[in-house]
């Protein structure tokens, strides 16, 4: 199959939280695609990169830094065509904790902050600065990486659910105001997707607890909660956000496509 049938090459892509996890997968895969992509993420220099990307330091929850990341990439690259909403943090957290043995893991105000600021406000954020540019285009596409969780809820983490939710509507309510400019915002929504480095020992121990279970005891098996009986892979998501993005998928806007392996509603 050719390389580039998504026709990529030559589009400017900015990618939040994309030195990491499902992002840089993503990244990798519009760079194989002959996309130019910048990464906005928290920690590392600026400059050209190994695999040809661009990083700008960047903490989406402060406007000034989104918006000179944004004005950046357009002095480096002339344009933005496709901004992928990808930067976010999730804590475990229960609502009360029932059994009062582990204060730290019941939902603080800070940890609520959070998880808005980087996962909702960054979200809001970025898409405003992006679509000012993509305005002066009369074209661009915006994607938001939600997550199932926010379709469904889960136990432990309503804070995180609640975020991802609000940027399933953020899609929504974007693509109605944005459409009549040529300007796309859709949605991608993983399940269970395999571990990266952003599951730690920490975050492990935190979902244990608010679940009431053992660390070693956290589900792996798949077989029956899962239809396809697996968890998905990186590159699955990243190959999903790179059709989203492209022209290929020109008429799909104002929807999150749930990418879970058919865990969803049971």
């Amino acid at each position: 199959m050719n390389q580039n049938w998504l026709d990529l090459d030559g589009k400017v892509a900015i990618v939040t939280g994309g030195a990491s996890g499902i992002g840089f997968q993503i990244v990798n895969e519009l760079l194989n695609n002959g996309a130019k992509v910048v990464v906005a993420d928290l920690h590392g220099e600026e400059g050209e990169q190994e695999n040809q990307s661009y990083f700008i330091p960047c903490d989406v929850s402060n406007k000034k830094m989104v918006i000179d990341t944004v004005g950046k990439t357009v002095e480096l690259f002339g344009k933005v065509d496709i901004l992928i909403n990808n930067a976010g943090v999730n804590l475990p957290r229960l609502l009360v904790d029932d059994r009062k043995e582990k204060p730290e893991y019941e939902l603080t105000e800070d940890d609520f902050d959070l998880m808005v600021g980087v996962n909702q406000k960054g979200t809001y954020l970025f898409s405003q600065a992006a679509a000012k540019q993509m305005l002066k285009q009369k074209k661009g596409v915006i994607i938001n990486v939600a997550s199932e969780a926010g379709q469904e809820g889960s136990a432990g983490q309503s804070c995180y659910s609640a975020t991802k939710g609000a940027v399933i509507s953020f899609t929504r309510a974007w693509a109605k105001e944005l459409g009549k400019f040529n300007i796309r915002v859709v949605g991608l929504a993983p399940g269970v997707i395999e571990a990266t480095g952003l599951r730690t020992d920490a975050y492990n121990e935190a979902l244990a607890y608010t679940r009431n279970v053992k660390v070693n005891e956290l589900s792996t098996d798949y077989s029956k909660s899962i239809p396809l009986g697996r968890e998905g892979k990186l590159t699955e998501i990243a190959h999903l956000a790179a059709f989203l993005a492209s022209d290929k998928s020109s008429y799909i806007t104002g929807t999150t496509v749930n990418i879970s392996g058919g865990k969803s509603r049971g």
